[in-house]
């Protein structure tokens, strides 16, 4: 009974906390649009932020330990991904001496580009509501 009255009491402590962190920083905006086709999320915030990692890292395996996802979960969705579109936002070179890599394709580009662009807008076209929302907010 005890550690489990400790082990609550430890993580109404870190409850608390982060209450207390999330308080006192300043307000967030983030639009999180999603394509779906069927039931399935085509493209979301996460599927342009790890063709964003990607990018960066060259392969899927370091964008997923850069987004802190596993390697499995980021090669399923980009494997969704690439099934929902009619060209492939990624290819995957196989492995070798390097031991391969993965790249954006212009699609893959074009993706995160559109995708950013819109979030933009909407932040922009959004402006005079996000700042009315935000001043509902304690200070």
């Amino acid at each position: 009974m005890a550690t489990t009255h400790k082990t609550t009491a430890g993580a109404n402590e870190r409850n608390a906390a982060n209450t207390a962190d999330a308080a006192s920083a300043p307000a967030e905006v983030r639009f999180r649009m999603r394509v779906t086709k069927g039931e399935t999320i085509a493209i979301g915030p996460g599927k342009v932020s790890l063709l964003e990692a990607v990018r960066r890292h060259g392969s899927i395996s370091a964008a997923a330990r850069s987004l802190d996802m596993s390697y499995r979960r980021a090669w399923l969705l980009i494997d969704e991904l690439n099934r929902a579109l009619e060209s492939p936002a990624t290819i995957s070179e196989q492995g070798g001496q390097s031991g391969g890599g993965c790249v954006l394709t212009p699609v893959g580009e074009r993706i995160v580009q559109l995708y950013r662009e819109v979030e933009t807008q909407a932040q922009a076209a959004c402006a005079t509501q996000i700042e009315a929302l935000t001043k509902l907010l304690k200070p």
